[in-house]
Order: C-alpha cells, then structure tokens, then sequence
C-alpha cells in the first residue's frame, strides 16, 4: 500500500538528518546538507526542481509552450518527488525537487520506528522504506528519471531534447557514488549487507537495457510515422554534413548491430556493456544476449511490430542476466577479465558512435575503483592508471569532437596499464 509522504522537513534536526558535520554513531546525520549542497553532484536532486525556473530550464518550457499545468505534467514527475496529491503529509513541497521520500519511499509508516531504539532495517522494509542497498531495487528507483518510466512526467522524449533538455545517460554504481551521503561501514553492512560496486554496475546495466526495450515496446511510442527517436542514438544522425567533394562519411559498421549505412541506430550503450560482463561469468547468457541483441537491430531495419517481438525477447535476457548478476559474487578475476573485455578484442570494435564510448570509460573507472574499494587492488597501482583513463575520458568529454579510432587508441593504453594489476 501507499505510504504518505511526509517531505524533506520531517528528516531535519541535528538528532536526525541534518547536522552541519557526519557526526553520528551508526549514520553520518549530515545527509540533508550533503543533500542540499548549493554547489556539489551530491546536492543534485535538492536542485532538480528549481533547475525548470533557471535559464536552460526556462528556455525549454517556452519553446515547448508549457503552462503550469504542462510543466507538472512534463516535468515534474522528475524534478520533484512525484507523490500524487492524496499522498502529500503538511510538511511535503514540491519545490523541495527530488527529496528523500522520491528515493526512500513514503515515511509515514516507517519515520518513527526507523529511529526507535532496537528497530531494524527488516522492519523499515517492511513499513515501506524501499531497500536501495538491493541493487535491483535502487536501479528500478533510479531508472524512473534517469532513464525513463511509464509514469507521468517521467519519460524525455525527442521532443522534449529538441528544445533543450540534456542527453539521458545512466550508470548506477557510478551515479550512485556522486550521490554518496552515507558510509559502507562494518554496521551498515551488518544491518543492510553491501553489494559491492561490480554487482552493482552489471545489476544497473541489465536492467537499463530491460527498461528501454520495454519502454520502446510499450504502445504509442511513436511520433506520427517516426518512432520515439529518444530510443536511438543521437549522434548517429546529429553528424557534421558537407558537401565538400573530399568529405569522408562518418559512418561506420558495427559488428554488434546488422543495419544498413543510414538506418537510426538504437542506442546500445548497455548492449555493449552487458555483452563484456556476461561474456566472463555468464557464457551462456552472452551468446544468447548477443543472438537477441542483433535480432532486435536487424527487425529494427525491417518492421515496427517485429521489432517490438524482439525488444521483449532481448528484455527476457536482460532480466535473466539481471537476476544472474544479482545472485553472485564477483571475483578480483572476474573483475580483472571484464575490465580487459571492456578495453580491447571484440568488445571495443563496438564502440563506433560516442554513447557507448561514453559507457566504456564509466565502466573502466567504476569496476577498476571498486577493487580498490573492495581491497582487491592496490590504492597506489590503480591512481597509477589513472592518468590513461583522464586521457580516454578527454576523448568523449565532447561529443562532437568524438573520433572512434582516437577513442580505440585511448582504451588500449588503459588496457595496457591495468594488465598491472594482474
């Protein structure tokens, strides 16, 4: 059942959330100013809702001629907790942006036994606090505005980019981090477990592929005779056209997709990732999630209602893997072989288009970070190979300056210098 939300306030006061330092017994107290910082990634969601009234923001609504009521029909499913009105307690307010509650879940069933002495974390979940340290939970969570849902207001459309908003991109260990507010200490791990930061990562892109192709299937998204160009990747239509005689097509094949030169591709950032993961501890699934992957392409270029048949087939797999990845633990080995299948071989020849480049190097800095974390690596041997990684990241820093085979060049020497590790 629906719990009320009772909005940010309820979690203030130096006894509970909102301590000017991370002086607390078992959690820091400081999470709301982590949360509210004016300046910092982790303050994000504090700002989500005022971000609209800002210039970028501002600017979209008036070319979209949006009201007050298209803003909270469009927008505000994402920039502020989407509780329906019945659900709103007396301190809840939609310009707190995307307050505790939008993450933890409606608190009036749990906000008093969550800090009662002798309550337990068991009991929180089985108020209603939703249980984000489950990294499939936290991903369903997250995926709902940082990819898209089917609730109102939470899916961006390529209209919605036409006027201005920024690219969607997703990756939730790495996201997860910058928003960062408490400690995996031995007592959070006492009471909620941890994951750790490569589970998490192949758990978050398993389901992102399966939220996308059940998006992409879902009815009426389709823009006339277009489909919803939000699925696809941008960049593979938004190149740089001439009509100098010595211009060279930017185009390039892929070995991961069979279209034809000039078809849309759909985005495959998590395709690719999900392909390196399951191809070192799930060998079955890969060869499975790679037949269905390139199915789904190939219908792609053919027919809408074939397309959708093999959008839920490939989501099968992605789900199957999800709950593979989910069961496991991974090794330093594992790591070690998923890291070196990112960089190099048959996975690299993939990255022909700048999002899953852009996936690559966030996969690359997560995974080597969390056998640092992990105490799988050395602190020192990893900064080592940091300089690499600050220079491949420099080449999808613009994605209008992306060159593929620069990119290509620049994993290698990250492959290189992680092979120390071994």
């Amino acid at each position: 059942m629906a719990a009320v939300h009772e909005g940010v306030a309820s979690c203030a006061g130096s006894s509970c959330h909102s301590r000017q330092v991370d002086s607390g017994v078992n959690v820091r107290q400081n999470e709301l100013i982590s949360w509210q910082d004016p300046s910092s990634l982790t303050g994000a969601h504090s700002r989500a809702y005022k971000v609209l009234y800002e210039g970028r923001g501002q600017a979209i609504i008036r070319k979209m001629g949006l009201g007050e009521e298209g803003v909270a029909r469009q927008c505000l499913g994402c920039h502020a907790d989407p509780a329906p009105a019945n659900l709103r307690g007396a301190k809840f307010q939609l310009n707190d942006g995307v307050g505790c509650e939008a993450c933890h879940g409606g608190s009036r069933n749990w906000l008093a036994s969550h800090r009662a002495v002798g309550g337990t974390h068991a009991d929180n979940i089985s108020r209603g606090m939703r249980a984000l340290e489950n990294p499939k939970v936290r991903a369903g969570v997250c995926l709902d505005c940082h990819f898209g849902g089917s609730r109102q207001g939470q899916f961006v459309t390529h209209e919605i980019m036409a006027a201005g908003h920024p690219r969607v991109a997703f990756e939730l260990d790495l996201f997860s981090s910058l928003q960062q507010h408490w400690d995996v200490d031995a007592d959070y791990v006492k009471r909620k477990g941890h994951a750790g930061g490569v589970k998490t990562w192949a758990v978050g892109q398993a389901m992102a592929l399966e939220r996308a192709l059940t998006l992409y299937g879902e009815p009426g998204r389709t823009r006339g005779v277009f489909p919803e160009l939000y699925f696809f990747d941008c960049h593979a239509c938004h190149r740089q056209i001439s009509d100098d005689p010595k211009a060279r097509p930017q185009w390039q094949a892929n070995p991961g997709r069979p279209i034809p030169s000039g078809t849309p591709p759909f985005n495959d950032e998590n395709m690719i990732m999900l392909s390196a993961a399951a191809k070192v501890v799930a060998p079955g699934l890969a060869a499975r999630l790679d037949a269905d992957s390139r199915a789904f392409h190939a219908a792609i270029a053919r027919d809408r209602a074939e397309s959708v048949r093999a959008a839920a087939k490939l989501a099968g797999t992605a789900r199957a893997l999800s709950d593979a990845f989910a069961a496991r633990s991974f090794s330093r080995t594992e790591t070690l072989a998923i890291i070196d299948t990112i960089l190099q071989g048959e996975i690299a020849r993939r990255y022909t288009d700048y999002t899953g480049s852009a996936q690559a190097v966030m996969a690359a800095d997560t995974l080597l970070n969390s056998l640092v974390s992990s105490g799988q690596a050395d602190r020192g041997a990893v900064q080592r190979i940091r300089p690499n990684l600050d220079r491949a990241y420099a080449q999808v820093r613009d994605p209008n300056a992306y060159r593929p085979e620069a990119f290509r060049a620049s994993l290698t020497q990250v492959a290189q210098a992680a092979r120390s590790l071994r």
